[in-house]
C-alpha cells in the first residue's frame, strides 16, 4: 500500500462540541478521508474539565494518526464576549496540544476555509459539505457540521500549502530584473546621446 505524503489534522474548536477531520494526501494528489468525527463535551462539566478533555483528545488523535500538519479554524468575532473567551480557550488548548507534539500550527478564518472549499467565502455549511463530498468522493453524511467544518479546515490547509509551493516555485524560476540606468545603457548603446 502506498504511503501518504502527508497527513493533516483539521480542528473546528468548540467548548461543547469539537470537530476533527484527518486526511491523507498521496503522491498522485489524491486526498483520502481517514477519520471525521466530533468530541461531545457535556455542559454539566466545568470549563477547565472540558479544556482538559479537548487537550487529551487532540493528544490521542496525534498519537493515533501521526499527522504531519495541524490546521485549526480561528474563532470568528461575535457579539457575545463570554462565548468568544470560551472558544478562544478551547482553541488555545488545541494549539498547545499540537505544539507539544512539535506540530506547526496554521490558523484559517471561517471565511478563508469556505472560500478555499467552495469558491465563496459566504457559503453555508451544506454547500461546504457538498463540495467536500465531491472532493473526497464520499457519501456518508455526518451527524454534526462541526465534523465537516474540521474536515474543510484540513482540506483548506492542503490547498493553501499547495498554492504556496507553486507560487514559491514560480518565484524561483523567474530571474530578478535589473532596472538600472547602467543596464539600460549597456543594452541600448545607440540611444545614448552626448
Amino acid at each position: 500500500m502506498q504511503k501518504p505524503l502527508k497527513i493533516i489534522l483539521g480542528i473546528d474548536p468548540g467548548t461543547l462540541m469539537m470537530g476533527y477531520g484527518i486526511i491523507e494526501v498521496y503522491d498522485d494528489k489524491k486526498i483520502h478521508l481517514k477519520e471525521m468525527n466530533v468530541l461531545k463535551l457535556s455542559g454539566k462539566k466545568g470549563n477547565h474539565e472540558r479544556l482538559q478533555l479537548i487537550h487529551e483528545k487532540i493528544i490521542g488523535l496525534i498519537g493515533q494518526h501521526r499527522p504531519h500538519e495541524f490546521a485549526i479554524e480561528a474563532p470568528f468575532f461575535g457579539k457575545n464576549v463570554q462565548s468568544m473567551l470560551k472558544l478562544g480557550r478551547a482553541q488555545g488548548v488545541a494549539i498547545a496540544a499540537a505544539m507539544s507534539a512539535n506540530l506547526a500550527v496554521t490558523e484559517y478564518s471561517p471565511k478563508k476555509v469556505k472560500q478555499s472549499i467552495t469558491g465563496n467565502g459566504n457559503a453555508d455549511k451544506d454547500q461546504v459539505w457538498k463540495m467536500l463530498q465531491r472532493i473526497l468522493l464520499i457519501d456518508e453524511r455526518p451527524k454534526h457540521y462541526d465534523a465537516t467544518d474540521a474536515l474543510a479546515v484540513a482540506i483548506c490547509h492542503h490547498f493553501q500549502s499547495n498554492s504556496l509551493v507553486k507560487s514559491n516555485n514560480r518565484k524561483k524560476k523567474t530571474p530578478a530584473k535589473k532596472n538600472t540606468w547602467e543596464e539600460f545603457i549597456k543594452q541600448n548603446p545607440a540611444r545614448l546621446r552626448l
